[in-house]
């Protein structure tokens, strides 16, 4: 299935226009979620001094906004601090001002740029990953593809094109985008060039369809919304990043949270809880995944609850309906220190400037992930994780960037390469002579694949 697929795609044209933004200097130049120098090894330590809080905030409104007031008053009506996860998940989702819920924050013009907005390339191998776990699963005739964050809904576009001349396959999907920011639904609608079909019957919501190939599409705000019941095929690209994280401090007395307080001069301050915290659970969950050396070394843990909990989720759904999961993100295959990071503009900026402003992720920790699901079900194989350029290097991006480098322009071959580049090199490109600040850094190693699949579909490629 994998070669006929590869053999399929050297037909395959330009399929959305190329960007300059990505071979032009820009200014100021993208910035990727994981360009956070870290070492490679399973932990990550950086010396904080003691909770250093800025006593003036580079980026301070001249007012406190709807969101600064809002956590004010939380932590007001609580008369404490709150975890520094409830914090990251008001500043991300919350309904009125979350980061996510009213704004396009993807690509050049936005704070930070993702796989799918580099280049084609990266949702066509998806589709091609897709494809060859719907034949493991022996080719059902109704299949559930559910996306979690889909963004743009760029990668699923890029996917239903790229696998659109396989009538079985795409007469077999409903498409479903978990999503709970409005602004960026209406994105995908437009992205996946939908139509909303009138149901004749009335006595159901309207039906809608993507023109690209046809297939049915339906938006949920939780994965637990979408109807069980069929094969299933999740792809959870960049969302794992964006689940809220806990974090702990080692003290005098123990391991400690850190939590979010209001200063004396009414900014936003860290401070440790003097006692043990709903967290703290996990904390021991993932210290007993751990080994006791590689806790010993470190002052500070970060968790992530709702990460193992959408991890069992997902095992649940494929224990009981079939099929698969795959994880794409960047992170660590060990104990995460201290990760959390703000992007606003392509720059790192404080966590605690004008919270809404800026995008808020931690690195993944796939060992948690893999222990999750273990311990969910026994139904289920964990595969990887590999590093994002193994993973696209063995679907076969090569053929495919040769494919379209044989039928472009010169302006689409530079696209290509530095596109090419970003999703499977590591550090600065070696073939760049532009300015300095737009050189093209590769994700490759960066990033992470995972997949969990029913044990029943056996291994997955390209984790053989």
């Amino acid at each position: 299935m994998l070669r006929k697929l590869l053999h399929q795609s050297r037909t395959f044209q330009f399929h959305r226009p190329i960007s300059k933004a990505y071979f032009a200097a820009p200014s100021p130049p993208p910035c990727y979620r994981s360009n956070r120098l870290l070492s490679s090894s399973s932990s990550i330590s950086i010396d904080r001094s003691g909770l250093y809080n800025p006593p003036d905030h580079s980026h301070q409104p001249t007012s406190d906004s709807e969101l600064v007031n809002h956590l004010k008053g939380i932590i007001k009506f609580r008369g404490g601090p709150i975890s520094l996860g409830e914090y990251m998940s008001e500043v991300l989702t919350n309904p009125k001002s979350g980061y996510y819920i009213n704004r396009d924050v993807f690509g050049a013009q936005g704070d930070f740029i993702t796989s799918p907005e580099v280049s084609q390339m990266f949702g066509e191998m998806i589709g091609v990953w897709v494809m060859c776990l719907w034949e493991q699963m022996g080719q059902p005739q109704k299949v559930n593809l559910i996306e979690l964050g889909p963004g743009r809904g760029t990668l699923m576009a890029d996917l239903l094109r790229g696998t659109s001349k396989f009538r079985n396959f795409i007469e077999s999907l409903h498409v479903h985008l978990v999503e709970c920011s409005p602004a960026l639904q209406k994105l995908q609608h437009q992205n996946l060039k939908c139509i909303d079909e009138e149901n004749a019957a009335q006595d159901t919501d309207k039906r809608t369809v993507s023109s690209l190939v046809g297939a049915p599409v339906s938006w949920h705000a939780t994965l637990e919304q979408v109807p069980s019941g069929l094969p299933t095929i999740i792809i959870a690209h960049e969302f794992f990043d964006a689940l809220p994280v806990h974090q702990f401090q080692k003290a005098s007395r123990g391991w400690c949270e850190k939590m979010v307080d209001v200063a004396e001069d009414s900014s936003f301050q860290f401070v440790l809880s003097p006692h043990p915290t709903p967290a703290t659970l996990y904390l021991l969950k993932r210290c007993k995944w751990a080994a006791p050396e590689e806790i010993a070394e470190l002052n500070q843990i970060e968790v992530c609850p709702k990460a193992m909990e959408l991890t069992q989720t997902i095992v649940e759904r494929i224990s009981s309906d079939g099929g698969g999961a795959l994880i794409i993100d960047y992170g660590l295959d060990g104990v995460i220190s201290d990760s959390l990071q703000a992007i606003r503009k392509h720059k790192f900026v404080n966590l605690l400037d004008d919270p809404g402003s800026a995008d808020l992720s931690a690195y993944v920790d796939f060992a948690s992930i893999r222990h999750s699901a273990v311990e969910a079900s026994g139904e289920v194989s964990v595969h990887g994780p590999i590093t994002q350029s193994q993973f696209l290097g063995s679907l076969g991006i090569n053929f495919r960037v040769e494919a379209l480098l044989q039928n472009c322009t010169e302006e689409q071959a530079e696209s290509l390469r530095t596109g090419y580049w970003r999703l499977v090199g590591d550090g600065e490109a070696p073939f760049w002579e532009g300015p300095d600040e737009g050189v093209p850094i590769g994700m490759g190693t960066r990033y992470k694949a995972m997949a969990i699949v029913n044990k029943k579909q056996g291994i997955p490629v390209p984790f053989q």
